[in-house]
């Protein structure tokens, strides 16, 4: 385990960049930024993950076509967003590395592995799901239970 202990608090602190998930939300954008400031504070990287999934679809009608996805052209435009929010959210953090990293796959599988080498993990406590008046999103939830690092969860 790679740990660092900090002279001026005593506190042992995980080595590794602090991964956030970033969906587009407010509360995702307000999560990479609280992730960027402590970052910033604690000289920690910070990894930026924004997953896709491609939908699977069905149907009994000979006459429906679906146009084929080119998956790279829509990872493209999902690092074009993501690039985006990075930048907003760095901006007078010069000094913080960030990276942003584009995943095909659900969201909760690619914050979980990513956690395995991460010092902390921060997601916002609810996504752009459809069951709004819950208080923790899905994500949110399985990232608490099964991540391999601490987590922060932003309002």
């Amino acid at each position: 385990m790679n740990e660092d202990t900090s002279a001026s608090s005593g506190q042992v602190r995980q080595a590794g960049p602090i991964v956030v998930g970033v969906d587009g939300s407010d509360s995702s954008r307000r999560a990479l930024q609280w992730a960027v400031e402590e970052g910033a504070a604690h000289g920690n990287s910070v990894l930026a993950i924004r997953t896709y999934s491609i939908p699977a679809l069905a149907t009994a009608d000979p006459g429906f076509v679906l146009q084929p996805v080119d998956i790279q052209e829509l990872a493209n435009a999902w690092r074009k967003v993501l690039d985006g929010e990075v930048a907003a959210a760095s901006r007078g953090r010069d000094a913080v590395k960030i990276d942003a990293k584009v995943i095909e796959g659900p969201a909760a599988r690619a914050l979980i592995d990513a956690s395995q080498k991460a010092s902390t993990l921060v997601v916002g406590s609810r996504g752009l799901g459809g069951f709004v008046g819950l208080l923790l999103g899905s994500v949110s939830q399985q990232c608490v239970t099964h991540a391999h690092c601490p987590v922060v969860v932003i309002r």
